[in-house]
């Protein structure tokens, strides 16, 4: 049987792709256990400076696979355990913190459909690179769901309130075009050329300052939720910070010697 998750680093970038193509990328226990553990993997190691999150086959991810799913609900019947949506404990929530906590970029390649915690895994990426064949839907309430990995959080930061709950309360697919006029996608690229540019913006991330990226990362998820006196604290905090890396000593030199800079990621 093959892999569920594909893992790969090369140059500092860690790409990650999940690999269910035969059944659109459907989360079972195997492929949400083995994401989750690459995306880990990703974040703790110090070589891996960006992260590339795709897909093989024509779905970037449909959600639960609800084949195993009702499976699963059946044995709960049966034994009274209740255990199925401890999932979301286990799994999709360790998925997403993964994706919004570790200390560098995340780029989702998005080369197909993307529902219920397929869109909160692209939603979790810092940027989206989207095929224009591509497809979003928030496909929780169609199963008398409540949305998960972090799309009641993600998504209203994204494209609003109002906009959210009526896709939350009326999910049906919308277009990669669509999604991109509401502020999904940030680049929409023609299908063909998805994989080449959406490695290539990770590419790029994956040779720039990398503790500037990571501390940008904790200012958006910090102002997110915080007073503007508060962020602005913590914006000094992470200035120093980023100021005493080695990579800012390197942009200033460059910039003086009219270079590129070469960073480091330190």
């Amino acid at each position: 049987m093959a892999d569920t998750v594909l893992y790969e680093v090369s140059d500092g970038l860690a790409t990650v792709t999940i690999n269910r193509p035969e059944a659109m990328n459907a989360l079972n226990v195997a492929a949400k256990a083995a994401l989750r553990d690459a995306l880990r993997t990703a974040g703790d190691d110090p070589g891996v400076r960006a992260v590339l999150l795709t897909a093989t086959g024509r779905a970037f991810c449909v959600g639960q696979d609800l084949k195993e799913h009702i499976s699963l609900l059946a044995a709960d019947a049966a034994d009274g355990s209740g255990g199925t949506m401890s999932t979301v404990r286990e799994h999709y929530n360790p998925i997403v913190r993964a994706l919004t906590e570790m200390p560098k970029p995340v780029v989702a390649g998005v080369n197909g459909v993307a529902a219920g915690a397929g869109l909160g895994f692209a939603l979790a990426c810092d940027y989206r690179v989207v095929a224009d064949t591509a497809s979003f839907n928030t496909s929780f309430a169609g199963v008398a769901l409540t949305a998960d990995s972090g799309v009641s959080w993600t998504l209203p930061r994204l494209i609003g309130q109002s906009r959210a709950a009526d896709l939350l309360m009326f999910p049906r697919s919308i277009t990669a075009e669509q999604a991109h006029e509401l502020g999904i996608v940030n680049k929409l690229v023609p299908a063909a050329d998805l994989a080449a540019e959406a490695a290539a913006v990770a590419r790029a991330l994956a040779q720039g300052p990398t503790l500037a990226y990571a501390a940008l990362k904790e200012s958006l998820a910090y102002g997110a939720g915080h007073s503007l006196s508060e962020t602005l604290e913590k914006e000094g905090e992470l200035q120093n910070r980023a100021g005493a890396s080695q990579d800012h000593g390197i942009a200033v030199q460059a910039f003086i010697d009219k270079e590129k800079p070469r960073y480091v990621g330190h």
